[in-house]
């Protein structure tokens, strides 16, 4: 492949479930930041050691720390002949410092948003339900369970609905979203590097044509 794979996608467009098959059925390895944080406060090195203290004390993870994580991370074997970025960079100055990694790697850089109209989004994010035993996942809009509220599978057990998934809080999630990724888009688009992908089809057509594009 030889490539890094900046895949950018709104909170419940989809773009987890896609790298994870990209990963279990093509072999590219999906590195996540949210991974990588959770990795390093079980690692005894310097630099899991300093990571460690940053959080402890509450403050945030610098641009500077969190690349040298991903490029950590990136070193590894199996990153070797390319991998997926899921959830960096996120500002534009870890898209700069992400080019300098591309060089020195020896990989061109290809962005792939997966596109999901808003609508759709808060129906996704404020629709969905889990059972607690099993950890099955419903929507109210989309997958609804046979009987309201409750699983399939547990007869017995009422879906969990989480507190954050209301229309004010993905609304603002979303927005958020908007405003730190707008300027990354642009960022890719002007330097041609940006792919789009329709992701409000089935989960394989998408996967078809995210593969298609990598």
């Amino acid at each position: 492949m030889d490539k890094i794979i900046v895949l950018i996608g709104a909170p419940g467009a989809g773009k987890g479930t896609q790298a994870r098959l990209l990963q279990e059925r093509e072999g590219i390895p999906q590195i996540s930041t949210g991974d990588m944080f959770r990795e390093m406060k079980t690692l005894d090195t310097p630099l899991a050691r300093e990571v460690q203290e940053i959080m402890k004390s509450g403050k945030l993870i610098s641009d500077d720390i969190t690349y040298k994580i991903v490029r950590d991370r990136t070193s590894r074997d199996d990153c070797r002949s390319g991998y997926i970025l899921d959830g960096y960079p996120r500002t534009a100055v870890q898209a700069a410092q992400l080019e300098d990694l591309a060089s020195e790697q020896g990989f061109e850089i290809r962005a792939i948003e997966v596109d999901v109209p808003r609508g759709e989004l808060l129906k996704r994010l404020t629709g969905r339900r889990n059972c607690p035993v099993c950890g099955e996942i419903y929507n109210i809009y989309s997958k609804p369970p046979k009987t309201d509220n409750v699983c399939d599978l547990h007869p017995d057990t009422q879906l969990n609905h989480r507190a954050d998934d209301n229309e004010e809080s993905v609304s603002a999630r979303l927005e958020t979203y908007d405003e730190q990724t707008k300027p990354l888009i642009e960022y890719y688009e002007n330097s041609g590097r940006l792919s789009r992908v329709d992701g409000t089809g089935d989960v394989e057509a998408i996967y078809a044509e995210l593969k298609s594009l990598i």
